[in-house]
């Protein structure tokens, strides 16, 4: 099976494997995004219970493929100089989740055609 990258219509998430989103940490970091807006990398970090090497390396293909975004911000605490980088999924890794929680879906029920 192979990974569309695009969607079949506006606001569709019709079941299709993805190959880019399948990855065990990938799958868990389109997850967290999915349920939120935006999310700081530590945090996400520390919920995948990955190295910030790992989870950099595999931000690196969820971006290269338009599925997420990174971006890096001065933090809100005058005592911290550190800039802190946001991660998000865009309306495309959005779609791409949906549609690969949807063929997993079909997989487990068995109605895969």
């Amino acid at each position: 099976m192979s990974a569309e990258r695009e969607p079949a219509g506006p606001g569709t998430a019709a079941a299709r494997f993805d190959e880019i989103v399948h990855a065990p940490v990938r799958l868990r970091v389109c997850g967290l995004l999915a349920a939120t807006e935006q999310v700081e990398f530590s945090v996400v970090r520390d919920a995948v219970g990955v190295s910030d090497a790992t989870l950099s390396k595999h931000l690196k293909v969820l971006t290269e493929a338009g599925y997420a975004e990174v971006r890096k911000a001065a933090s809100a605490s005058r005592d911290d100089a550190r800039r802190l980088a946001w991660l998000r999924l865009t309306p495309a890794g959005r779609r791409a989740f949906s549609a690969h929680v949807a063929a997993l879906r079909a997989i487990t029920e068995g109605t895969v055609h």
